[in-house]
Order: C-alpha cells, then sequence, then structure tokens
C-alpha cells in the first residue's frame, strides 16, 4: 500500500491508501491457512532449526577433532563413526577434558537427532490423511517433506493464474533486467518462500542423481539438458518444473501421471 499513501504517514492516510489498493484490478492477496496447515508449517520451521543446530554440532566436534591432529572426511557418518569410538574405547589419546566437552557434544546431537524424528513421524502422520500431499509426493524429486509442506503452504491454488507464476513466487525464474525491448535475464530471483524452494532444489538434485535410471519422459529431457547445461542450471530447470506441476495437481485435483519415454 506505500505507492497509494498520498503525502505524510497517520491512520487516517494509511486507511485510505488501504481502500485504494484493494479495489486494484492486479492486486495480490495472501490466502488464509487453517490451523492445521500452521501446525503444519510449524513442525517444518521446527525440524530445520534442529537441522540446522545438528549441523553445527558436527562441524564444531569435527574442528574439535582436527585441533588434535585427528583428521576425518567430510559428512555426518564419518563424524558420528568418529564419536563411537570415542564412546567406546580411549585409544584416541584424547585429553580427559576434551573427551568429556565432546561427549556432551554428542549427547546433543542424539538428543537433536530423537527430536527430529518425532517431527518427521508427526508429518509421516499428517501426510497420510492428506490428499493434496499424496497427490504432490507422485511428482519425481517430491518426498513426504515436501509434499507437506507444498500443501500446508498453498492453501488455495487458485490464488496463482498459472504455474509459472507458482514457480515465479518460488524464486525459480530468472532475474530480469529487460528495458528498450531487450530481455536481460540473470540468475534466479530467490524471491519469494525459500524453505520451498530449497526443498525443490534438493528433491531435484536426486532426480539428477537419478537421471541414466529414469525412463520416462522426464528422463530423457534431463539426460538431454545434462548434455549441454552445467548440473546446477539443470537442477533448477527440474525444481521449476515440479513447481509448475505441483500447482496444476493442486488445481485440478489429480495424481501424476508420468509420460513414457517411447
Amino acid at each position: 500500500m506505500k505507492p497509494y499513501v498520498k503525502r505524510q504517514k497517520n491512520d487516517a492516510a494509511d486507511a485510505e491508501a488501504i481502500c485504494e489498493a484493494v479495489t486494484r484490478p492486479n492486486m495480490r492477496f495472501v490466502a488464509v491457512k487453517t490451523e492445521e496447515q500452521q501446525g503444519v508449517l510449524v513442525l517444518h520451521r521446527s525440524r530445520d532449526l534442529l537441522m540446522r543446530q545438528r549441523t553445527m554440532i558436527l562441524n564444531a566436534i569435527r574442528a574439535h577433532f582436527a585441533e588434535f591432529g585427528i583428521i576425518t572426511a567430510q559428512g555426518p557418518r564419518k563424524v558420528i563413526d568418529l564419536v563411537s569410538r570415542l564412546r567406546d574405547d580411549d585409544s584416541l589419546g584424547l585429553p580427559d577434558v576434551v573427551r568429556s566437552a565432546l561427549l556432551a557434544l554428542a549427547i546433543q546431537l542424539d538428543s537433536l537427532a530423537v527430536e527430529a524424528r518425532n517431527i518427521e513421524r508427526r508429518l509421516m502422520a499428517w501426510h497420510k490423511q492428506s490428499v493434496a500431499s499424496q497427490r504432490l509426493e507422485t511428482i519425481p524429486g517430491v518426498g513426504i517433506l515436501t509434499a507437506t509442506a507444498l500443501a500446508a503452504s498453498v492453501p488455495d491454488p487458485s490464488v496463482f493464474k498459472s504455474g509459472r507464476q507458482f514457480a515465479a513466487y518460488l524464486g525459480l525464474v530468472p532475474r530480469q533486467n529487460s528495458s528498450g525491448g531487450k530481455d536481460r535475464l540473470g540468475h534466479i530471483s530467490k524471491m519469494g518462500n525459500g524453505y520451498l524452494r530449497k526443498l525443490l532444489v534438493v528433491g531435484a538434485t536426486s532426480v539428477t542423481r537419478r537421471a541414466p535410471t529414469i525412463d520416462t519422459r522426464t528422463g530423457v529431457w534431463v539426460r538431454s539438458l545434462l548434455k549441454c547445461k552445467p548440473i546446477r542450471v539443470v537442477t533448477v530447470a527440474i525444481a521449476n518444473k515440479a513447481a509448475r506441476i505441483a500447482w496444476a495437481l493442486l488445481t485440478k485435483e489429480e495424481a501424476y501421471k508420468a509420460a513414457s519415454a517411447s
């Protein structure tokens, strides 16, 4: 409503600007979520926080080991294996004060894993009773986490005029800097819902890895892109397509039907 405020800021000017803004034919409105959908999104945000804390603790443990000359490869499994060795025996030769501190971090790591699994079970239970979420799970690269997040975040898909508009809302389209009749497209805009965009891109990454074994038309399309485009560009293209398909399934209330390669 900022462009419709004439001059100065006061309650009367703001109310007049709001009344003017809602009458514009191209004004966008936000669909109201139910309490159930808001609860599901709270579960998602809580799990995301727990996973970020888990990553912080894993990095801290790995760095503390490195200070004493114990180097391990990157990845959660390698650090967890090192912590298991620390718990089972004292062959690593660490001072007692260091060992006690690392074991305290390991306890926190176990606690975060338990809480994350509890949240995932709650999301699975909601997924089983949500028809929209089950439809979305049929899309290649969309798992239970992405499906439940999409179903809870988009209560009314008709708010978006097309799948392309929905993909733009997620920031999966090129940023435009066009002028004088010349189209200049840059990197993706990264506007809108960053959490949904992250989930779709992660799912698209799994599709690129499985591309050689996918015998559908989507697999043929992905393999053709991988021959001429960088893998990250292909990943975003798949995420964009998944977002458009998700909008179509929510709008038409149908499940995804994979087209054969022939």
